[in-house]
């Protein structure tokens, strides 16, 4: 039976370390599920693997797409689909990492097939916000879709600037195209979480910040400033160097504002993970040592 080791939580609970000493244990890959990571010009921001951790295991979908390419979570899971089948033909386990939870979600539970979106309507999605703002994207998915309008979060453009570029794209409301069913997958799932409390996750959060402060992050943000209205910017980390290159916000209050949004990204992250009941929560200490002897345990 192959097996994927999936290997989850929130931003910053070390699950990049836990999956290297896992999948060294196991002698396999990584794959990155990361919708940030896979662009190759912001390693700091995005916390990517180091090179001693990629040295020592392979991983896959880290850096190799520049800020300019399109991905998506349905183009992730075609593309782990397609690469799985070639990693177990040497050994009987791949790792996926990450916590972009619409990525894991797509290849442990599959997406529904929509279309791709064309440059021509991405960029008229994108003018409607960038013009009339959240209230412009809100009306005009009031319009194209009453129904997904009704389910979605208002608050969270992305989310109404993709589901107007659907509707546009196929023509049809976006709610017309969501199944909900679950692919059936020909290979075992083990999916884990990283469990912290939230005081000690909260710190790890902050001390990651202020590592990257530290790393270079203001430097590497001020040379991808000329792209900042490119959708892979378009996150926390960034958006809020960005003010700060604006003099909308001074160095001191976007540091700040960039350790709690991420706060705010984790407890995200973790309302999504509390809806799966098939999630194995994992505490330190020890965390690869007890995945890796669940894992020999239920083979």
């Amino acid at each position: 039976m192959k097996h994927l080791i999936v290997i989850t939580g929130a931003t910053a609970s070390g699950k990049t370390s836990v999956a290297v000493e896992l999948a060294q244990r196991l002698g396999c890959d990584i794959i990155s599920a990361d919708s940030r990571q896979i662009f190759r010009q912001i390693p700091i921001g995005t916390a990517a693997p180091t090179a001693e951790e990629m040295n020592g295991v392979k991983h896959h979908f880290v850096g190799c797409k520049n800020l300019d390419e399109y991905y998506s979570a349905a183009a992730f899971e075609t593309d782990v689909l397609a690469l799985l089948p070639k990693l177990w033909e040497t050994n009987d386990y791949a790792v996926m990492c990450g916590g972009s939870m619409m990525y894991v979600d797509a290849v442990v539970n599959g997406i529904d097939a929509l279309p791709d979106i064309s440059p021509a309507i991405r960029q008229h999605a994108a003018s409607i916000y960038q013009n009339g703002g959240i209230e412009a994207i809100r009306a005009q998915l009031e319009i194209l879709d009453p129904d997904y309008y009704q389910q979605v979060d208002l608050n969270n453009h992305k989310r109404l600037v993709h589901a107007v570029e659907i509707c546009l794209q196929a023509g049809k409301p976006y709610s017309s195209l969501r199944t909900g069913q679950r692919k059936k997958r020909d290979f075992k799932i083990l999916k884990f979480a990283i469990d912290l409390d939230r005081e000690q996750l909260f710190d790890r959060i902050n001390r990651r910040v202020e590592t990257m402060i530290e790393a270079g992050l203001e430097d590497e943000a001020r040379r991808v400033y000329p792209l900042r209205h490119l959708n892979s910017l378009n996150t926390v980390g960034y958006k809020e160097m960005f003010a700060m290159f604006d003099g909308t916000m001074d160095r001191e209050t976007a540091i700040a504002r960039l350790q709690k949004n991420t706060r705010v990204f984790a407890k995200k992250q973790l309302t999504w993970l509390k809806r799966d009941p098939s999630v194995i929560y994992v505490q330190y200490p020890g965390v690869a040592d007890k995945i890796y002897n669940y894992i020999i345990s239920h083979q």
